[in-house]
């Protein structure tokens, strides 16, 4: 009889802890509760993108938006996320809205919110959500989540389908490197007058050096450095950096590449060469689709082909991996919150079904995290944008390059290209020349801090 006793008495306890785990989340959504939230962008940005959705499903949660537009817009880059800091402190917000840096930095810090225990208590499904942006979250914050994110940027391989046939050159499968997307792009002809010619590849709409070329998009891909930050060191003069460079050497002396000039193609996006079916590759975003789309509206005479996409590109030392991969907005919940509850609410939301339904035609250079919803754009699938899982050491790309550095390298560059150099003079000269301009920056750096103490 004692026995039974317990049992029934154990099952109560249960059930009353079922009851109000339940009763807790749905107390959330009528409870009347104000939560802060801060926001790269303007309030009425943040409204157009998130609030007014969330305040049709949540009428009971009230919202005020800080904006740190300006102290984005105003504030150089290493003094931002000290005044970030600051603005916080200040503002206390309850959800932050957060870039990749500023999210990894702030979870280093203890300032946000584990969200792990809240996806475990309320069931929460992250299955559908795709897993190389959870990959991210957690390895930026040091294996917890502590943010979730709608949505993500990376780009792929676009080419046209028909100039291959047409050429009967072999179609781009996933997985190229640059190396082996010039190579292709070198199989097209290049005679022919501007106005009318075919040509290899292209990016954007502008003219592209031989350095920004290398150093800016080849580099990225493959994850080299121009400098070890750490110890303020160039780190040109290696076999890497003049493989890249030579790549895009030869790929400029074939005349493979789309150069606009003066009174050309050039100009509005929609009218470039590879939408008006002159251009066999090019990369970017699915933005492209959407422009192709708009484009095949509104410019005259444009002969519609067949796009193909493929995953890319890739290191060629990591076929199914990318560094191209990035978090634009990252909801995270501040640590000190008095309103957890409804800014979980809030998370919850943003990150849903039926928020991913809801934004699901509509493309501003990003994709849903959560798959599923929009599975093509303009009767092109979206499939190759997913196939690649981040290089988790590496997603914010290889950063950037001093000014002094790149006037040094784009002046060896050309030199070598008028047959004036030889590329590895070139390179030893970025090397030499860029550490003197790079140590005097630093140099000058502790001068006006020195002089500000």
């Amino acid at each position: 009889m004692k026995v039974k006793f317990i049992h029934k008495v154990l099952l109560f306890v249960m059930g009353y802890l079922l009851i109000v785990g339940c009763t807790n989340v749905e107390q959330v959504k009528e409870k009347t509760s104000k939560i802060k939230i801060m926001y790269n962008w303007s309030e009425s940005s943040f409204y157009m993108q998130y609030g007014d959705m969330f305040a049709m499903k949540y009428p009971n949660i009230e919202v005020e938006v800080v904006s740190s537009q300006e102290l984005r817009l105003n504030t150089g880059t290493e003094d931002y996320y000290t005044a970030m800091n600051k603005f916080i402190e200040k503002e206390q917000p309850d959800v932050l809205i957060l870039d990749n840096s500023s999210y990894e930095g702030l979870a280093s810090r203890g300032m946000l919110l584990e969200i792990d225990p809240l996806i475990q208590r309320d069931n929460y499904d992250t299955q559908g959500i795709y897993s190389a942006v959870l990959d991210i979250l957690k390895e930026k914050g040091t294996g917890k989540l502590y943010g979730l994110s709608p949505n993500f940027e990376t780009s792929a391989v676009y080419y046209n389908v028909d100039l291959f046939n047409k050429y009967g050159i072999e179609l781009p499968h996933d997985g190229m490197s640059w190396q082996e997307i010039m190579d292709l792009a070198r199989l097209f002809p290049t005679d022919g007058g501007e106005e009318n010619r075919i040509y290899g590849f292209s990016i954007g709409n502008s003219p592209l050096s031989v350095s920004h070329l290398a150093a800016f998009i080849f580099a990225e891909t493959q994850g080299l450095k121009p400098l070890n930050k750490s110890a303020m060191k160039v780190t040109m003069d290696t076999k890497p950096w003049k493989q890249l460079f030579q790549i895009a050497l030869d790929a400029k002396k074939s005349g493979a590449l789309y150069e606009p000039s003066v009174g050309s193609l050039g100009g509005s996006i929609v009218s470039s060469p590879f939408f008006m079916g002159r251009v066999a590759i090019t990369t970017g975003g699915p933005y492209l689709l959407q422009q192709m789309k708009e484009a095949q509206k509104t410019v005259e005479n444009l002969n519609p082909f067949q796009m193909g996409i493929v995953a890319g590109p890739v290191d060629p030392k990591e076929r199914e991996m990318t560094r191209d991969v990035s978090l634009r907005e990252i909801t995270s919940i501040s640590v000190s919150s008095t309103n957890s509850d409804a800014a979980w609410e809030f998370v919850k939301y943003i990150n849903g079904e039926e928020f991913a339904k809801a934004k699901a035609r509509l493309v501003n250079g990003t994709l849903l995290s959560r798959t599923g919803f929009v599975k093509e754009i303009n009767g092109v699938s979206l499939d190759a944008f997913y196939k690649l899982k981040p290089i988790l050491s590496d997603v914010s790309g290889s950063g950037g390059i001093p000014t002094s550095l790149y006037e040094i390298m784009d002046r060896e560059i050309n030199l070598v290209e008028e047959n004036k150099k030889s590329l590895d003079e070139a390179i030893k000269s970025i090397q030499k020349e860029g550490q003197v301009a790079l140590d005097k920056e630093v140099k000058e750096a502790e001068l006006n801090k020195d002089g500000v103490d």
